[in-house]
């Protein structure tokens, strides 16, 4: 399990955008988000890299 904040997921929408982005590299993936708390969770056997740089392209760069 991977958990991530994503300082730039603020509401239902940005949700959407962040899982659609990470299911475009894992669509097994079993994705949790939270906007209100800014996080996201991610259940995958990827390397959390993977998904750092895909937040990143999709304009939600995680905060470490």
């Amino acid at each position: 399990m991977h958990s991530f904040h994503v300082p730039n997921m603020t509401c239902g929408g940005c949700a959407r955008s962040v899982t659609n982005a990470l299911k475009s590299v894992d669509e097994d993936a079993k994705i949790e988000t939270n906007p209100s708390a800014r996080e996201v969770k991610i259940d995958s056997s990827l390397d959390r890299n993977v998904f750092i740089q895909v937040l990143s392209e999709a304009g939600y760069p995680v905060q470490q």
